[in-house]
């Protein structure tokens, strides 16, 4: 996904300071890509210089830091954007999780620390997954896509967990397995 889209997207809800796009990109989308500032600025400059969005103020910041600069969409940035949301996606879904790179090697390492590192993951993705529900009713209120997106977030975070439970379960089983095997018995 193009953060130059999620930018001019969020625009569209309210004028953003570059940390509150950055801030909303992670609380809100963080499990479709992860973003970082090194992206934010420089995407905002070029929509900026492609008359895209237009920096609306500056304030002081408050806890001492650079000014902050306030960003909103310009016309051309809504048309623009109107086109990206028209045009057809370019590929399927790809699922990016450097956890799941790791869980395919697990079997080069120690079970023990494997099923402490799902177990981890269970515990990360139960957090995440009551965060999503208690966000679920807000999000709900921004129209259908939206609602529709977020129990999108929902389904897949319990999906999620109830396959890394089965796995939590299977290689504790293999770890059983294997204990037993070594003692003869």
């Amino acid at each position: 996904m193009s953060i130059r889209y999620a930018i001019l997207g969020l625009l569209h809800y309210a004028d953003m300071h570059g940390y509150r796009i950055k801030e909303h990109l992670e609380k809100n989308f963080g499990h479709m890509w992860t973003v970082n500032f090194g992206q934010i600025y420089p995407n905002l400059r070029a929509l900026e210089r492609d008359g895209l969005i237009r920096m609306k103020g500056i304030s002081p910041s408050k806890k001492g830091g650079p000014q902050k600069k306030l960003y909103t969409i310009e016309e051309r940035g809504r048309e623009e954007f109107a086109r990206w949301l028209a045009r057809d996606p370019v590929r399927p879904m790809i699922l990016r999780d450097s956890f799941l790179l790791k869980f395919a090697f697990f079997g080069f390492g120690d079970d023990d620390r494997a099923l402490e590192i799902i177990n981890t993951q269970i515990a990360l993705h139960e957090k995440q997954l009551g965060r999503r529900k208690a966000n679920q009713q807000r999000w709900s209120k921004r129209g259908v896509y939206v609602r529709l997106v977020a129990q999108l977030g929902v389904a897949l975070n319990e999906a999620y967990l109830q396959w890394l439970r089965h796995a939590s379960l299977e290689v504790e089983n293999h770890r059983k397995e294997l204990k037993g095997s070594s003692t003869g018995g």
